[in-house]
């Protein structure tokens, strides 16, 4: 009976104390200034939750060799951010504890180096309205690497008569989210400019802006006047095939059979190109996923709204931005993503765990409610999926299939919203 009683609390003891390690895991690393390349002491490091609407459950700071440490709370999915004369960098922190060295740079309001690559626009007809979509890569390639970052980090103009939509950015590095941010007027109407920072490039990435906003159309016919506020590689303009386009500095660049493309090289600073577009069409939606599908394999979509993987067969650069301009879905998974990065956390409220969580801890309501919260409970998973997907914990044939799901459920739920 003793030796029973013995090795029962042997057993307890060996439970709570994996129970203690388990709660224990820690997170330790060295933040370093890139510009410098010296340790950066002294800046703050949080630790944030965003399955949590990026709830700060951790701090610590930097000593004289740049070293830190965070306790993890749980196995949830967390990012490490640091902030860097006031500019915020990422890092998932590894499940389980262990080590996440994270890159700073120094920042300055304008720094040399920061061009745009590409500057796309997709433009479409729709009720007496046309939807545009831009999308802006900036690269950063600024010696000693530093961080463009001011009220004015990256300027654009729009159409006076623009209604703005749905604006998002995109850091540098693979595991980046889209994130909603807000454009700031800037002067005359039309001006804006976005107060984000346009770090160093990382693995041959850049920062991505979106902008989408609607025109009216009643006329049939729209000329615009785009101005280029950086040096840009190239200007891609995306229309339905049903479409007329006319302008001054572009050529026609064929690149899928089910839309037109038209660009322009080399544009400057200040450099006047216009075009005009008539007649009405949509981009085709209903076979984007399974076009990407099957010219891309599993990775055909590396995140809501993040653009495909690298392309197969083609070296031209647009094709690595034509689906996300295309695709009205994945134009909609980034503003998902963005919501749940961005979202405030109502005090004393836990957030539920997924989407049957959600829908079951919702009061009866009239159908559209219900839609609502069915709705939301789809970001939730969203976000979940693209959490895992980052943190290496959820295979990618896996994550392609849930991912097919929910879009298929989040599409039929916007039909009847």
């Amino acid at each position: 009976m003793k030796s029973t009683l013995f090795a029962f609390r042997i057993f307890a003891l060996s439970f709570l104390f994996a129970g203690a390690l388990a709660q224990a895991a820690t997170v330790t690393g060295t933040v370093t200034d890139k510009t410098t390349g010296k340790p950066a002491a002294g800046d703050a490091v949080v630790l944030v939750e965003p399955m949590s609407g990026m709830s700060e459950v951790g701090h610590a700071a930097t000593d004289a060799a740049g070293h830190y440490t965070l306790n993890l709370p749980g196995s949830n999915p967390y990012l490490i951010r640091v902030t860097h004369q006031g500019a915020e960098y990422f890092a998932a922190a590894p499940q389980g504890g262990g080590s996440a060295d994270i890159p700073v740079y120094d920042v300055a309001a304008k720094v040399d180096g920061v061009t745009i690559s590409e500057h796309v626009t997709g433009v479409e007809s729709d009720n007496g309205q046309l939807r545009v979509v831009e999308r802006y890569d900036l690269h950063n390639e600024s010696t000693p690497p530093r961080t463009q970052w001011s009220n004015r980090s990256f300027e654009v103009i729009l159409p006076e008569d623009a209604v703005l939509g749905d604006v998002s950015a995109q850091r540098p590095g693979a595991s980046s989210l889209p994130t909603s941010v807000k454009l700031d007027p800037e002067g005359p109407k039309g001006h804006f400019a976005f107060n984000f920072p346009i770090q160093p490039d990382e693995g041959g990435k850049g920062t991505l802006f979106q902008i989408q906003y609607n025109l009216p159309y009643t006329s049939g016919k729209y000329t615009f006047h785009p101005v280029i506020t950086l040096p840009a590689d190239t200007v891609w303009i995306v229309l339905p095939k049903s479409m007329t386009f006319s302008g001054t500095g572009f050529e026609s660049s064929p690149q899928d059979p089910t839309v037109q493309t038209f660009m322009a090289r080399n544009v400057t600073p200040g450099k006047e190109i216009a075009f005009s577009i008539s007649g009405t069409g949509a981009f085709p939606r209903e076979d984007q996923g399974a076009q990407g599908d099957n010219g891309q394999g599993g990775a055909a979509q590396s995140g809501p709204g993040g653009g495909i993987g690298e392309p197969i067969n083609t070296p031209d650069p647009l094709s690595k931005y034509k689906w996300w301009i295309l695709g009205g879905l994945a134009l909609l998974l980034a503003a998902v993503a963005a919501f749940l990065l961005r979202k405030p956390v109502t005090p004393g409220v836990a957030a539920p765990a997924g989407a049957a969580a959600a829908v079951a801890n919702a009061a009866p309501a009239s159908p559209g409610a219900k839609n609502s919260a069915l709705l939301n409970a789809l970001k939730e998973e969203l976000f979940a999926l693209e959490s895992e997907r980052i943190a290496g914990t959820l295979p990618a044939h896996e994550y392609a299939e849930q991912k097919a799901a929910l879009e298929t459920v989040l599409k039929r739920a916007l039909k009847r919203q």
